[in-house]
């Protein structure tokens, strides 16, 4: 199996599930030495209360033919994300991939609640929760980053800049924190471009995370037993189809062409030629624009 990421190193926080833990197993399966940090490791778990651990995200790496490291973390803590890059530094000399995957508020959204209607001490630690870790883990990840050329920092949001502009995303915490995110990647390409550095957003489509397919009552293997009740759901992809697209971001030599960019890992699979599990290419963002958004009966004919 090809190894294009042989001797590179990769931090993803928020590896322990949804697309952290998808980008992690393939970028380890590329051959990437994979450190995997969130708060749901080392006996804890998150106030998501999810039975996911990094030690299962590392099992899952290690049976790609990856190498994982699981350093607990909680990512709106300063000093324990000091010793995270401290520890890399260390242990490696060079970090070469930052993965910022964090959300870790689902438990706290209220869909469509108005900002005076919605918890508001819930809105504000979501917003913590997503942007705030953020800038914590890029202060102390992108000095070891920008220490070797051609470093690359991929920020995971919802949606890309020109969908999210035009289109009301849950509630108004939930929104700030895609659209920051996409931002985020904005402004830290602008500053990482001056040291050989590439920041960038990329969405997943609509994802089978393990959250998702639980909402659904569904499993990997019987997913297509939600359509029945939501149709849409056809157009829906594994997280790993999002890790395929961060592993072929991170092994090409001209990524800087994305620089500041909001991309989407349907686009990517076009572009660099990978699939999904199942062999398919799911457009999932074309579908909701041209299916899905106007009302129009499901089908993904032309979108995977």
């Amino acid at each position: 199996m090809s190894k294009p990421l042989h001797g590179k190193i990769a931090l993803v926080t928020g590896a322990t599930r949804n697309a952290g833990r998808g980008i992690a197993i393939e970028l380890g399966a590329a051959g990437a030495t994979v450190y995997l940090s969130g708060r749901s490791g080392g006996g804890h778990t998150s106030p998501e209360n999810r039975p996911e651990t990094l030690e299962q995200t590392a099992a899952m790496v290690e049976a790609e033919g990856g190498t994982a490291v699981v350093v607990p973390t909680d990512h709106l803590d300063s000093a324990q994300v000091r010793a995270l890059i401290e520890r890399i530094e260390s242990e490696q000399g060079r970090l070469d991939v930052l993965v910022n995957a964090i959300f870790g508020g689902n438990s706290l959204l209220e869909w469509d609640k108005p900002v005076w209607e919605h918890d508001l001490d819930g809105g504000l630690k979501m917003l913590r929760l997503a942007i705030d870790t953020h800038l914590v883990t890029a202060h102390h990840a992108l000095p070891l980053l920008t220490r070797h050329p051609g470093g690359l920092l991929v920020e995971i949001t919802d949606g890309t800049n020109a969908y999210n502009a035009d289109n009301y995303r849950v509630n108004t915490y939930f929104d700030l924190t895609k659209a920051a995110c996409n931002r985020l990647a904005f402004t830290l390409g602008h500053e990482l471009r001056p040291h050989g550095g590439t920041a960038l957003a990329l969405t997943p489509g609509w994802l089978r995370s393990e959250i998702m397919l639980d909402a659904y009552g569904v499993t990997e293997e019987n997913w297509r037993d939600a359509l029945a009740k939501t149709p849409h759901f056809a157009i829906s992809e594994t997280t790993r189809y999002a890790g395929r697209a961060v592993a072929a971001l991170a092994a090409d030599p001209q990524v800087a062409r994305y620089n500041q960019q909001s991309l989407d890992a349907g686009s990517l699979a076009k572009e660099y030629g990978f699939t999904d599990l199942d062999g398919s290419q799911p457009d999932a963002w074309r579908y909701l624009v041209e299916v899905q958004d106007p009302g129009k009966p499901a089908d993904t004919t032309g979108y995977r």
